[in-house]
């Protein structure tokens, strides 16, 4: 039976600590993965997160089906924290112009719309830029807004099959495997923050905004890190190598008697605390078989075989703890119940629970970033769909009720709808 972690309220911040983005104005078009955990991590640190969906539905995420609460889906509530929600239809003129009047108070645009739909709606940054000069304008592709393929579409494990990424996971005897969570679509929408703020920089020394673009295919490519690098030096296709990479032929998962363990032993010092003080089998040292890491590497599956050998005769706790005192670098094989219910994540404080207006509560996991002076803002659950249009246009762009009631006669909200309840 699964046990699910006790969550405990979000303690508050210190009244009056500063953010690190605050005053930061964000308007958010996109949706699934990358561009919305881009804008929420601008948003987990204090930026003005205005999240544009389209009323009839809002964010694919939302129809995901990995778990709900209170209505909205697992994905969805993972990935929209602290924005404010708006459903405008960008098919309406009066919707639009709502657009536009946030574009011209705005320091920021995230969109990773399909290529043209921005530019069909007159909200490309083409468009867009000579009403806002300082403006940040980042768009998320899966293979770039110009060129041949900018039309394509594309996903995350599109782009981890057709740059090479894939081809790196799984064993060698087996086909290549995606990574199970979207790594590619996640490591976007880092590379995208990291766009954004790196554009503010430079708008403050050239007092200037600019077009940032960031592509799911590249950012995969990058990601083949120093093996795609060695393919480039020697010409040698790089295949895959399971659990223990190549040229660390100690790494990797092993069985103890009552369970698994994974190792990362990779260099000789720690080679020789292995076998001399945890498995106790100095003659692995003295075998010129394994006498050096290039030896160790050509008779891989030997050392395997004896290494794992001893592992099976004696429990996981035992072997740990032998581990730990001779400083090897070793750690529990976990399911994510497991490592949810860890102590690193407790005493870390990994997890919490926020209010939410039709749950009550939902689970948190906490921005993996920790700063001693901004840190992350008090969190608040991803919005409904529309839950802040009406508050945004009277708050953000000083809209009367007249005004914004016009707006709903219009059709910009959808089908006569104006929001949720704030």
């Amino acid at each position: 039976m699964s046990t699910k972690p006790q969550l405990p309220e979000r303690p508050l911040r210190a009244t009056g600590r500063p953010s690190a983005l605050d005053g930061l104005l964000v308007i958010d078009f996109t949706r699934v993965v990358a561009g919305p955990a881009c804008t929420q991590t601008l948003a987990d640190f204090g930026a003005r997160v205005i999240k544009i969906e389209n009323p009839d539905g809002g964010d694919d995420t939302r129809a995901y089906e990995h778990a709900e609460i209170g209505g909205e889906s697992a994905a969805y509530l993972s990935l929209n924290r602290n924005k404010r929600g708006i459903a405008l239809d960008l098919g309406v003129r009066e919707a639009r112009q709502i657009v536009l009047d946030l574009i011209r108070k705005a320091d920021v645009v995230v969109e990773n719309f399909s290529s043209g739909v921005m530019k069909k709606f007159g909200l490309d940054y083409e468009a867009v830029a000579p009403l806002n000069p300082r403006l940040i304008y980042c768009s998320i592709s899966a293979y770039g807004r110009t060129g041949p393929f900018a039309s394509r579409p594309g996903f995350d494990p599109i782009t981890q099959a057709e740059s090479g990424f894939m081809s790196l996971n799984g064993f060698a005897d087996g086909p290549a495997v995606r990574t199970g969570p979207p790594i590619v679509d996640m490591a976007t929408g880092m590379s995208a923050c990291n766009a954004i703020l790196l554009a503010l920089l430079a708008r403050d020394r050239l007092g200037r905004g600019q077009h940032v673009e960031v592509a799911l295919f590249d950012v995969a490519m990058g990601m083949t890190g120093f093996f795609g690098m060695a393919y480039l030096i020697n010409g040698e296709n790089p295949g895959r190598f399971g659990n223990s990479p190549s040229g660390s032929p100690t790494v990797g998962v092993y069985d103890a008697s009552d369970g698994p363990l994974y190792m990362a032993c990779a260099n000789d010092r720690l080679f020789r605390r292995l076998v001399v003080e945890v498995l106790n089998r100095p003659d692995l040292i003295a075998d010129p078989r394994f006498a050096t890491r290039k030896a160790r590497s050509e008779n891989k599956e030997l050392l395997r075989a004896a290494i794992a050998e001893v592992f099976a005769s004696d429990t996981l706790e035992n072997w740990m703890a032998k581990m730990k005192l001779a400083n090897i670098p070793v750690g529990y094989l976990r399911t994510v119940e497991e490592g949810f219910n860890a102590p690193e994540a407790r005493e870390r404080d990994r997890l919490s629970r926020i209010r939410h207006p039709t749950a009550q509560w939902v689970p948190n996991i906490e921005p993996p970033i920790n700063m001693s002076v901004t840190a992350a803002v008090d969190p608040v659950a991803a919005p409904l769909l529309g839950e802040h249009t009406e508050q945004v246009l009277r708050d953000i762009l000083g809209y009367d009720e007249d005004r914004i009631a016009e707006f709903a006669k219009k059709g910009a909200f959808g089908s006569g709808r104006l929001s949720r309840p704030v």
